[in-house]
């Protein structure tokens, strides 16, 4: 199962206004380490998220990195992406393994111990855990406490990835939790030299 093998090390979601050019963004980041990347854009039509994830599969595949599509199932399918990501609030976990079928990726994002042990019964391949910090990228998440990552690292087998304000001031904060990746987004997509910031915080990641 092409989930099994995936490296969560350093997670990149993107934001096309935090840069004048996504694709170069995400192609730096991916030589700079960058394992994973998720398309994520909430203020586009459907033909621009699938011309946008068209490109971007194309650049990860050459790499083979894995490209996720969050929320959208319809787009992941479209450009055989690796997989999606899906919130509370969007279709269940269990109806988009129905969709999906077993050999692609779902990510659920969670917040509390009961959200990621039914989001680990219900199917997901990993967890999105946050907002571990404050975060311009999304000022009305929640924030999980590191006691709380700890204890839903102790809940479920499968990766977490930690999201939510992750920098290079914020990232050895989360190490003691022993999760298996964190997600960025403006540390990377809005960085002068997102080859260089990625090789930094992968860097201080793995020390």
């Amino acid at each position: 199962m092409f989930a099994m093998k995936i490296n969560y090390s350093l997670y990149l979601c993107t934001d096309r206004n935090l840069t004048a050019d996504i694709e170069k963004t995400v192609a730096l980041a991916i030589e700079g380490g960058v394992t994973v990347v998720q398309l994520r854009e909430k203020n586009c039509s459907s033909k621009e998220f699938f011309d946008v994830a068209t490109r971007l599969k194309k650049i990860t595949a050459q790499k083979n990195i894995p490209l996720i599509v969050n929320d959208r199932i319809d787009i992941a399918q479209a450009v055989d992406a690796a997989g999606v990501h899906i919130g509370q609030s969007d279709l269940p976990c269990k109806v988009a393994r129905k969709i999906l079928g077993a050999e692609k990726i779902i990510g659920v994002s969670v917040s509390t111990v009961e959200e990621a042990m039914q989001a680990e019964f219900d199917g997901a391949n990993y967890l999105g855990v946050g907002a571990m910090f404050a975060t311009a990228t999304k000022t009305d998440a929640k924030i999980v406490t590191l006691d709380t990552l700890k204890k839903i690292r102790a809940a479920v087998k499968i990766p977490i990835v930690a999201i939510g304000g992750i920098n290079l001031e914020t990232i050895s904060k989360i190490k003691p939790a022993k999760i298996d990746g964190v997600a960025v987004v403006s540390a990377i997509i809005a960085a002068e030299n997102p080859k260089r910031a990625a090789e930094n915080l992968l860097s201080l990641w793995r020390s």
